[in-house]
């Protein structure tokens, strides 16, 4: 099993975060009213923090599997291609 480094939850949480707070403008935006323009320009934000924060996450898991010394423990390139797969 393939954890995320230390060094990297931070910087992971933070761009969570910060889609999560862009996420609660986009729901106060509709109930407001806005523009369609303005809520999509929005929810585009979001969508890409929430993406570049699973890459981060599939990156950290490569840097780990390429240092593990058991193949039993590493991430199958399958697996790698899964994760990505998933994100588009």
């Amino acid at each position: 099993m393939t954890t995320i480094p230390a060094d990297e939850v931070g910087r992971i949480v933070n761009r969570l975060r910060r889609a999560q707070g862009q996420l609660g403008a986009v729901l106060s935006m509709i109930e407001d009213g806005r523009d369609c323009r303005d809520i999509i320009t929005q929810l585009s934000a979001v969508s890409s923090a929430v993406d570049r924060a699973g890459f981060a996450i599939i990156a950290s898991a490569m840097k780990e599997c390429l240092r593990e010394d058991s193949d039993d423990q590493a991430l199958e390139v399958a697996q790698l291609e899964k994760m990505f797969l998933s994100l588009s």
